[in-house]
């Protein structure tokens, strides 16, 4: 097969021990095939038992090393990407992002380097020695050498703020592209902020709130992540002494600006916890028509846990969860909204700071929230959205175990924003690789699941990226060879060919 100028080709062979038999078995299978006139192909084996002896082998040496430049990769499935950055035109993209320069390196491919690098599962950024002599990877770069430390160190403190602007505005687009492909007529948008340590000085961070990491200086960015896709759609960098509601108002107002100029026609919700409950927020939600949940600090509004404690009649939401729901307002406020009361039934009585006791509602087995929304759904479809945006925690914890998020290389404030944004690219690319070759797989749910059942970061690096291979040049034709895996096959081709089609 024949895509990007790069025949597939996949052969069997030892590493894979698939076909290897002894003498004997071999000829006992011929007579057996014969006498039976069934002829077994490497897609359907022939299925029989087999002794000890064809199962087990002896290794007792070490086989001696020997390392040539034989254009080997360890990176095949890189071709997918190749493929995937040809449809998108990523690399002009990339390109009018940054100014024209006479440099060696165009700042266009640094950055590609960098979420090259990142797609493969590195950190830091002299891990790419490690692959510096891969064949695939320079062929998707399009570059004889790689970068060396010293370049990539050079490009992220050198940067230029307006390319950070332009690298957010080419990460809306992408995502605005696929969902105008996808047609969609709902959009669910969640909003929270993510902290960002590091053990040493940077510009920008600042000592602020972490439980877990006391003292450390950090940034605290706030994220805008779609459910549908699972994809994150922007991004606001802040230091970390900042509360959640700093930049929030104006960031999420872009945010929605951004979607209705692409997408007129569609409807647009978004979800938040209580650091984002204010008057304008509310207000000015509520005025462009975008149907919201916010959480509700009680500790903000003495009121509320008085009127809580007081109520008598719950109705019941299932076995554990009561409720009731009020038009009601902080006394701030110009205008009612609806809020809904939640009583949770707990096991255990939840631990934390005494002093709140005097403003949270304290039941015995009791856990108490509250929620105030525009929707005109019923409560319990309005707590099952609501609850849903807890899937944005398992996008931060993909982004920083899997994507290298909460890495920190510079003390340059703008070459950490390139490296997040690298992070971003990478995390949204892999969603975009799958959301391109599988059929959607869900309806809109109460919760708003994805419509896809995404592969995670690793999960697609171990089964199709990392996967050995040999570039050769059979009469001229360039070729590339990876043993014959037969789900990693099916998997290749099935990818190559949907992408071919979207092309």
């Amino acid at each position: 097969m024949v895509f990007c100028s790069i025949t597939l080709e996949f052969t069997y062979g030892e590493v894979q021990n698939d076909w290897i038999w002894t003498r004997k078995a071999a000829l006992e299978l011929i007579r057996f095939w014969y006498r039976i006139k069934i002829k077994p192909t490497p897609e359907r084996p022939l299925l029989m038992k087999l002794s000890r002896s064809q199962i087990r082998r002896r290794t007792h040496k070490i086989p001696a090393l020997h390392f040539e430049d034989q254009r080997l990769t360890s990176f095949s499935g890189l071709l997918l990407f190749q493929a995937l950055f040809a449809r998108l035109d990523l690399k002009a993209r990339l390109r009018s992002c940054f100014k024209s320069s006479s440099a060696i390196y165009d700042r266009s491919r640094l950055l590609l380097a960098l979420v090259v690098h990142l797609l493969l599962g590195y950190r830091k950024l002299r891990d790419a020695r490690y692959y510096r002599n891969d064949p695939m990877v320079r062929r998707l770069l399009g570059l004889e050498q790689l970068p060396d430390v010293a370049t990539m160190s050079r490009f992220l403190s050198e940067a230029a703020t307006e390319s950070v602007e332009q690298l957010r505005k080419l990460c809306r687009e992408l995502v605005l592209d696929r969902l105008v492909t996808l047609g969609i007529r709902r959009l669910t948008l969640d909003f929270d902020g993510s902290v960002l340590s590091t053990g040493r000085w940077a510009e920008g961070t600042a000592v602020g709130f972490n439980k877990k990491k006391k003292g450390q200086r950090s940034y605290y960015p706030l994220f805008c992540t779609l459910a549908q896709t699972g994809q994150v759609f922007d991004v606001l960098h802040r230091p970390g002494n900042v509360h959640d509601s700093r930049g929030a108002r104006a960031f999420i107002l872009t945010c929605i600006k951004e979607i209705r100029a692409t997408m007129p026609g569609v409807i647009i919700e978004a979800r938040m916890d209580s650091a984002f409950f204010s008057d304008e927020i509310v207000r000015q939600l509520d005025k462009l028509g975008v149907e919201f949940t916010i959480s509700v600090p009680f500790e903000r509004f003495a009121e509320l846990k008085q009127r809580v404690e007081n109520r008598q009649r719950w109705r019941r939401m299932d076995a554990q969860v009561g409720y009731f729901e009020d038009r009601w307002k902080p006394k701030s406020w110009p205008e009612r909204f609806r809020f809904v009361f939640l009583r949770t039934q707990q096991r255990q009585r939840a631990k934390g700071p005494v002093q709140l006791d005097l403003f949270v509602p304290t039941v015995w087995g009791y856990e108490f929230t509250a929620v105030v929304t525009n929707k005109t759904t019923a409560p319990r479809h309005v707590v099952h959205f609501h609850h849903g945006r807890g899937a944005q925690e398992g996008v931060f914890t993909e982004l920083k175990s899997q994507g290298q998020l909460d890495y920190i290389p510079t003390r340059t404030l703008v070459g950490n924003q390139l490296y997040l944004l690298a992070t971003l690219f990478a995390y949204n690319l892999n969603r975009e690789l799958q959301m391109s070759v599988k059929p959607r797989e869900r309806r809109t749910t109460p919760g708003r699941t994805p419509l896809w059942r995404f592969s995670q970061l690793k999960t697609l690096r171990r089964a199709l990226v990392q996967r050995a291979g040999r570039l050769t040049r059979p009469q001229g034709n360039l070729t590339l060879t990876i043993s014959a895996n037969q789900p990693v096959r099916k998997e290749i081709l099935h990818y190559l060919d949907q992408l071919q089609k979207a092309a």
